[in-house]
């Protein structure tokens, strides 16, 4: 199995802002279960402690192997929710790893 961990931190400096768009990225992460059968395991993570610091949010998601991931990471779903996660994300750092 393939667990991916991604994480992001916003551009936005405005909290309330910021707020708003982690909440939006976070209802699209975990809508994406629902119509993508590859996902085995999906948990999202929005900070609470340190957000001057700390990365805003967590994926961190589970796949039977890396054909499953990449069918995800195509899938027209995945698509829609990362391309509104570009729009508002000012870094992000990711690792995949066996479990």
């Amino acid at each position: 199995m393939i667990r991916h961990v991604v994480t992001w931190k916003l551009a936005a400096t405005d909290v309330a802002e910021r707020a708003e768009q982690a909440e939006t990225m976070a209802r699209g992460l975990r809508s994406l279960p629902a119509s993508i059968p590859e996902i085995r395991n999906l948990e999202v993570g929005v900070n609470v402690l340190n957000p001057g610091s700390n990365f805003h949010l967590v994926l961190i998601a589970d796949y039977e192997d890396e054909a499953a991931l990449q069918r995800y990471q195509e899938h027209p779903e995945h698509q829609k929710v990362a391309a509104y996660i570009r729009t508002v994300v000012g870094d992000r750092s990711a690792v995949d790893f066996l479990v």
